[in-house]
């Protein structure tokens, strides 16, 4: 009886931090789905221990412990995945922005090189 009540506050619990987490925006929607569906799971295994039992049978899993384990990793699995897609995407802005930059700083030199060649400083104009 106290593992069923610790896991129904452990994964309310989860749920609590994942929406306070959101609705202070430290994290986002995308990211928080795979935590809100596993507290989610978790609550209902907790409040309903038959389910797991019925879900195991269901999935042809002998030892019901086994099947948390799996799911468990599963949504690991999906939540890499999807920061490794983020980091990624992250990666690839980043490698752009640098880019960009780096053709800014070579217009700059040129239109410095062309002042100096026309004789005009561009430092005193930039102090008024």
């Amino acid at each position: 009886m106290t593992s069923y009540v610790l896991g129904i506050v452990a994964s309310a619990l989860s749920l609590v931090v994942v929406i306070e987490l959101l609705r202070r925006r430290h994290l986002r929607e995308r990211h928080a789905i795979w935590w809100f569906i596993a507290g989610l799971l978790a609550l209902l295994v907790g409040i309903f221990p038959s389910v797991l039992t019925w879900a195991a049978a269901l999935v042809g899993v002998a030892v019901p412990t086994n099947l948390i384990f799996f799911v468990s990793i599963a949504i690991l699995f999906f939540v890499c995945l999807q920061h490794s897609s983020e980091v990624t995407r992250l990666e690839n802005n980043a490698r752009t922005l640098a880019e960009i930059i780096a053709i800014h700083e070579l217009h700059l030199r040129q239109l410095d090189e062309r002042l100096k060649a026309s004789g005009v400083d561009r430092t005193a104009d930039s102090d008024q």
